[in-house]
């Protein structure tokens, strides 16, 4: 539950509003959600002059479930009698039900090592959800809330855990998750989720759809010849900047012109541009660092309004490919780098970094960030990064960042002048 803050005057500062021993009951309510409940309880609860030392309400499919801890009435025995009864004879009268529990001071202190544990399924089966809560409890946790972040396009939930280490944590629910087929994340809590950040993602399978380098090829004629090479790079068996110069190398002599077309072909991953749009409104600050070539990178960071890009130059001289790029490599220590120069930029400290990517050649700079999300990625990068995302869609990224959906859509709402549904 949350705990409400109450001060009495006879309280030093920074005491406990409940003493430990003080009488409060647990009043509980359930059935048919409808407004003015929650006004309709506490009304009848401040007849008997009750102190509000905690106070909670979740609605699940039109079904309310209303919690309050009160101070017990100072007029002892008899006072406490006449408020259960009054409680139980107003649920009724609402067509509800009640349940009132006696007991002592407010909930005991949560305990340390506190995390953010958020499960994502497309569907998120009970089967999954029950194996990561036993292991959550057989790490020593305890589960102190749950919340649902999103129904659609898939269903993610956040547990805050306590009483067990972040990393421990997620050592222990990363096999299990995998082996389930959800996707799971396991953050630390604390004032730093909540501080600006920076998000740098991958471009080529991760922002995009595509790799940038095969739609070219495409038009050079040697698609297949480029796409193994690309693979191999991607799954680690090959040096990144050799392969680089090898499949630039089957560029040469191919028309600039082809750029224009290149850029139109260029498919968003369902969910970018929501991501990009939510983490601008939040003040985040979100760049790209690519393998690919600044001549798509540049138009997407203008289309997205990124504030930070990076990417290989392909050469071109007489209006042509010559077969190779200018300046240095943007390979998987240069990713890396540009992340710590990206945020010093920024002025936001490494540890309030995202990174998102999908190749071998972006593992340095997820380990890098404070937070490492593996995009639908081979399974050498799942293994490695803090966390990992494998359906389809991008601002999924959010729900990792404690966002829920439904804030999302009201934004979009507010922003476009719609009335926000209600659903």
């Amino acid at each position: 539950m949350i705990s409400a803050a109450h001060t009495t005057p006879s309280q030093a500062p920074g005491t406990p509003p409940t003493a430990a021993d003080t009488p409060t009951l647990l009043v509980k309510i359930f059935g048919k959600d409808r407004p003015g409940l929650t006004a309709g309880l506490l009304e009848t609860l401040a007849a008997f002059a009750a102190d509000v030392v905690d106070l909670e309400q979740v609605v699940t499919r039109g079904r309310i479930t209303l919690c309050a801890l009160v101070t017990t009435p100072a007029h002892g025995q008899e006072s406490e009698g006449e408020l259960r009864a009054t409680v139980h004879g107003w649920a009724e009268a609402m067509q509800l039900q009640a349940e009132i529990i006696s007991g002592v001071g407010d909930n005991r202190p949560r305990a340390a090592g506190r995390s953010h544990v958020t499960v994502l399924g497309h569907p998120l089966s009970a089967e999954a959800t029950s194996v990561i809560a036993a292991r959550i409890a057989g790490a020593g946790g305890n589960i102190d809330r749950i919340r649902r972040l999103a129904k659609y396009p898939v269903t993610a939930v956040e547990f805050d855990v306590s009483g067990v280490d972040s990393g421990l944590l997620r050592t222990e629910l990363a096999p299990q998750a995998a082996h389930r087929g959800v996707d799971i994340a396991v953050v630390a809590a604390g004032l730093q989720r909540r501080a600006r950040r920076l998000v740098v993602m991958d471009v080529d399978s991760t922002l995009i759809q595509d790799e940038v380098i095969e739609l070219f090829a495409a038009h050079a004629g040697c698609e297949q010849q480029v796409a193994e090479v690309t693979a191999a790079a991607m799954r680690g068996e090959l040096d990144f900047e050799q392969s680089l110069h090898a499949r630039v190398a089957l560029l040469a002599g191919l028309e600039e012109s082809v750029v224009e077309k290149v850029r139109a072909e260029v498919r968003l991953t369902p969910g970018a541009r929501t991501l990009v749009r939510t983490l601008k409104r939040l003040g985040f600050q979100v760049g790209v660092v690519s393998g690919g070539f600044t001549q798509v990178t540049d138009a997407l960071r203008d289309e997205l309004g990124l504030d930070f890009a990076s990417a290989n130059t392909l050469e071109v001289v007489d209006g042509r490919f010559t077969g190779r790029v200018t300046g240095g490599v943007v390979d998987r220590a240069g990713k890396a780098t540009l992340l710590r120069r990206f945020a010093a930029e920024a002025g936001v400290p490494l540890s309030q970094t995202v990174a998102i990517g999908d190749g071998a050649n972006d593992l340095d700079m997820l380990n890098a960030a404070g937070l490492g999300v593996a995009f639908n990625a081979k399974p050498l990068v799942r293994t490695a990064a803090d966390t990992a995302v494998t359906v389809p869609f991008l601002d999924t990224v959010l729900y990792l960042l404690g966002i829920s959906r439904e804030e999302v859509e009201a934004a979009d709402a507010e922003a476009d002048g719609r009335p926000v549904d209600a659903r």
